[in-house]
């Protein structure tokens, strides 16, 4: 697995471990500052910049992950390929195909940009705060997945069909349909009419 930021535990000369910081950013996707990852999600939460990538294979079926159970936030839900936040400077694109590699093992044969999305979404198991302007991402996936098992619990590909039906009875991320939904146009071109989405 690579070694970031996002997957190690650096010490500064203090002996204490680095904090991981977001960009703040206004309304407009502006970035106006930084801030701790942990305290940017604690109510009513700051707006920071984040990604979300939608993969999917020749058969254009999504790739879904259900999030380990060890992560701090949504544990064991089930959401989009990829998702998290930049660097305070680091490109969206950059930081959503950094992410996908190191969660997944994969690198996209495809990505493209499929707009942006601002939301607010609470997460009652939790308490956290999704306060987010969401860069979207979608591509194509033609390599064997080797997901990280601290990232990623599961993974599954899925048609238009298998997803309403896997949504229905298992529990989702407070922001998967948000995104998708504003990601679908994008999908569409990327897909074809015939995969269904």
């Amino acid at each position: 697995m690579p070694i970031t930021p996002a997957t190690a535990t650096p010490s500064s000369s203090n002996g204490t471990a680095e904090a991981i910081l977001l960009e703040l950013v206004d309304e407009n996707g502006v970035t106006i500052g930084t801030a701790e990852k942990l305290s940017a999600h604690q109510p009513p939460g700051r707006l920071h910049r984040a990604f979300s990538v939608f993969l999917f294979d020749e058969r254009g079926r999504l790739l879904i992950q259900q999030r380990a159970l060890g992560k701090y936030h949504s544990p064991g839900v089930w959401s989009n390929t990829c998702c998290g936040h930049p660097y305070p400077g680091e490109a969206p694109f950059a930081a959503a195909a950094r992410r996908t590699f190191e969660e997944l093992g994969v690198s996209p044969s495809l990505l493209a940009e499929a707009g942006t999305v601002r939301y607010n979404h609470p997460d009652p198991a939790s308490g956290l705060v999704e306060q987010e302007y969401n860069h979207l991402f979608v591509g194509l996936v033609q390599a064997e997945l080797r997901p990280d098992p601290e990232e990623v619990a599961g993974t599954a590909f899925l048609s238009p069909s298998e997803l309403t039906e896997r949504h229905a009875k298992d529990t989702f991320s407070a922001w998967f349909m948000t995104v998708l939904d504003a990601a679908r146009p994008a999908v569409r071109e990327l897909t074809g009419t015939s995969a269904g989405w």
